[in-house]
Parts: C-alpha cells; sequence; structure tokens
C-alpha cells in the first residue's frame, strides 16, 4: 500500500527487532490514516524537494514494539504520526539537510534532531498531526551523563 508516492506502508511498519522478537506491527485504520497525513504533508514533499530517497528508519510502532525499544509512553509513533529518517544512508543529502528543509520549510508537529553533533543528526524525528492541532515544536535530543534517559531542549 503507498502512503504517498514515494513511501509505502512497508517501509513505515518493517522493524528488524520486531521480526527478531516475533511481534506484530501493524497498523489499524486511524493509525494508517495518520501515517498517510505525515507521508503527504511531511515525508514526500521532503523527498520531492531533494530528489533522492529518504530511508525511514523507523515509522508505526505497536504498543508491544514500542515497550521493547524502551520507546515513551506518549510515543507518536504508536499513533501512526512520526517518523524517523535517516538521509545519511543514501549519501546525497544529510540529515542535518532535511532537519532545516522541515524546519524552515514544512508544517509539522514535532521536530527533534536527535543525537549526533553539532554539525549533523544522528537521524531526524517528524511528527504531523493536522495543520490546526501541528505545535511546530522544535527539539534537540541528548544524553546527561547525571540523567539515565534521553534529554530534549528546545532548539
Amino acid at each position: 500500500m503507498r502512503l504517498s508516492k514515494n513511501l509505502t506502508l512497508k517501509e513505515c511498519t518493517k522493524s528488524q527487532t520486531a521480526r527478531r522478537l516475533g511481534i506484530e506491527n501493524q497498523p489499524d485504520d486511524p493509525q494508517i490514516t495518520n501515517l498517510k497525513l505525515v507521508a503527504e504533508h511531511v515525508f514526500q514533499p521532503l523527498r520531492d524537494h531533494f530528489g533522492v530517497p529518504i530511508y525511514v528508519s523507523s515509522g508505526y510502532r505497536s504498543p508491544k514494539l514500542n515497550s521493547a525499544l524502551n520507546g515513551s509512553n506518549t510515543s507518536q509513533h504508536v499513533q501512526g504520526r512520526a517518523l524517523d529518517l535517516d538521509a545519511d544512508v543514501y549519501g546525497k543529502v544529510t540529515n542535518a539537510d532535511i532537519f532545516h528543509y522541515i524546519k524552515d520549510c514544512l508544517d509539522f508537529d514535532q521536530l527533534i534532531w536527535e543525537f549526533g553533533d553539532d554539525a549533523n543528526p544522528d537521524w531526524v524525528h517528524v511528527s504531523y498531526t493536522s495543520p490546526t492541532e501541528n505545535r511546530g515544536r522544535v527539539l534537540k535530543a541528548y544524553k546527561d551523563p547525571s540523567y539515565p534517559g534521553t534529554t530534549y531542549k528546545l532548539w
């Protein structure tokens, strides 16, 4: 099933962790609708702008898979509203390029520079809810040696 011109449902549900642990990772109709929204409003415009493949390292996560990955209890991945993107895989554009394009040019709910360094994140998390509910919230994720989990600061 296509979620947009260049993104399939299979790309947004694949998970080596789910496969390894035998976890079912199939979204229901409302979650598929949410995946289509993030695909149409964020992924596809990004893909069209750069004209190169963009790897989805994480899309939909079933509650069981999200738990196995130690994901947040409020993760938008469980709702089908978030994608983790990694452009560095193909080497044509950087994760920083896609982060800044989303931040400066697209409507989104939440955008996170995930770890990496000041020049380039390891991956980019982006979510989309709706034009009236998107917060346009931009964060940077990092590890604080004094705190066991992930810490976020406003961009």
